[in-house]
């Protein structure tokens, strides 16, 4: 199983949505996924379907309180399971704050999924924060996927989370994580400022940038509130038709 968290310390850009539609469509292709929802807004728990529970989420297995089995949830889509959140989950910003091991402790936890050949991919939705469960999320890694919105602010938060990724890297808490790739988010083909945005980060990371460019959508942002993935609420819509050309695009990388 490779482990792809999907980070921006900046909020706003995607991010959830990214992890949701990416996983509800690499697992429309047959790939075994399962979503890690750690953000303690739980929004990619309840736009599909699972709103967030007392004591569903990772919580108490970070805490060493329950075990991870039990919080693996079966969606909808035979290929994609889910870890949901809750609210709860931002308390262990503080818990594992006293831990020794409190950024390599999700890598733990995560250990025993990693060679039992249920799924092949693990999405993580990190929160839109520097704290310790982003750091945790990019320790437990094999690959970084960030999102960014196609205007100039986003170009800071690229640079920022850029940054924490080397830093982890040089670290001895995870060399190995890798930038899987930038994302292009909130696409508007009518402004230069996004056309001018996707060429200046396309000519400073190159290859790193997905092809595959999100539009702006209203499909995309009406879907969570049916408590649907965009290809269920609007298969043939820009959105569906971009992240699915992105699921295709993700799996041509990993070859």
């Amino acid at each position: 199983m490779r482990i792809i968290a999907v980070a921006n310390q900046k909020g706003g850009v995607g991010k959830t949505t990214t992890s949701m539609n990416l996983a509800a469509c690499l697992a429309e292709r047959g790939v075994r996924v399962l979503l890690l929802d750690l953000d303690p807004q739980a929004n990619a728990s309840s736009a599909l379907g699972y709103p967030p529970q007392p004591g569903g989420s990772l919580y108490p297995v970070l805490l060493g309180e329950d075990w991870l089995e039990g919080k693996i949830v079966q969606t909808r889509f035979p290929s994609l399971s889910i870890i949901p959140s809750e609210m709860e989950l931002a308390g262990i910003e503080i818990e594992l704050a006293r831990a020794e091991n409190h950024l390599t402790r999700l890598a733990e936890v995560l250990a025993p999924l990693r060679n039992d050949g249920r799924f092949d991919y693990m999405i993580i939705d990190c929160p839109p924060s520097l704290g310790i469960l982003m750091t945790s999320a990019l320790a437990a890694a094999d690959g970084l996927l960030i999102p960014i919105q196609c205007e100039y602010f986003g170009l800071e938060g690229l640079a920022k989370i850029v940054e924490i990724h080397e830093q982890i890297t040089q670290s001895d808490i995870n060399p190995n994580v890798t930038i899987e790739g930038i994302l292009m988010t909130m696409y508007d083909s009518r402004t230069n400022l996004s056309k001018s945005v996707v060429e200046d980060v396309r000519r400073v990371f190159g290859d790193l940038v997905y092809k595959t460019i999100i539009p702006r959508s209203v499909s995309l942002s009406e879907a969570p509130s049916y408590e649907q993935s965009i290809i269920e609420y609007a298969p043939s819509s820009r959105g569906a038709v971009a992240y699915r050309e992105l699921a295709k695009e993700f799996l041509k990388r990993a070859r």
